[in-house]
């Protein structure tokens, strides 16, 4: 009974601390909402565990004494995990992108892409929310799309008029033009993107041109890693 008391009386103290950070936020600390929620929470389990410990080693202090340290690491540990949780998802993104030829690593409003065994720069992109991988290439005016790309980005075939005549690596071809609502590589995103769609057989792979390309604030390209910059970089 005096367990169920006590057990009581603890839910009753977080739940009073937790109205507290509900009505003044981070006026009393100077913290965040969610960083003081997490704060009690933490704490909590803290004198959740060492209850238990003294209970159940009240006759034998040096093993509570070393689980106390245990469990006492393991709370270091997840609170530095939550302090950096930020930086340990971009090194995790960069560690990725690294195995994974064309996924991009955000870093804020940039991102970095390592270039393929091929030696181009395969970047993931995605063309109004559907994944197309494309050959990074400059010297396209355009971003141009296979048509199997086109329509897996929902562009009805109806609409795919091969009218606009265009200059290929194997002579004159002719091309479909059309707006892509959106397309994202990362972080990045731009609307409205002017494109135009090969026909069968004249594309391997789509290529990010100069129509995406010529909207960002910048784009370098360091060794075997290429560096785009959105338009909200500093």
């Amino acid at each position: 009974m005096l367990g169920l008391l006590r057990a009581l009386a603890f839910v009753a103290i977080i739940g009073a601390s937790i109205a507290l950070i509900a009505r003044h936020g981070g006026a009393v600390t100077g913290l965040q909402e969610g960083e003081l929620v997490f704060l009690v929470y933490m704490i909590g389990f803290l004198i959740l565990v060492g209850g238990a410990v003294v209970r159940v080693f009240r006759d034998r202090l040096g093993e509570a004494i070393r689980a106390a340290l245990a469990w006492g690491m393991i709370a270091v540990v997840l609170l530095a995990a939550y302090a950096y949780r930020f930086e340990l998802e971009d090194a995790g993104n960069r560690i990725m992108a690294e195995l994974i030829p064309g996924r991009a690593a955000a870093r804020g409003p940039s991102v970095e892409v390592a270039r393929s065994t091929g030696g181009d720069f395969e970047i993931a992109t995605e063309v109004n929310g559907a994944r197309v991988p494309m050959v990074l290439d400059t010297g396209a005016s355009t971003v141009m799309l296979t048509r199997d790309a086109a329509l897996a980005a929902g562009l009805p075939a109806e609409m795919i008029k091969y009218n606009v005549n265009v200059e290929t690596a194997n002579g004159r071809a002719q091309a479909a033009a059309v707006t892509l609502d959106r397309i994202a590589v990362g972080s990045i995103v731009e609307r409205s993107v002017p494109a135009l769609i090969a026909q069968p057989g004249q594309l391997k792979t789509s290529l990010l041109g100069m129509s995406f390309l010529s909207r960002l604030k910048g784009l370098e390209v360091r060794g075997d890693t290429v560096t785009m910059r959105g338009t909200d970089a500093p």
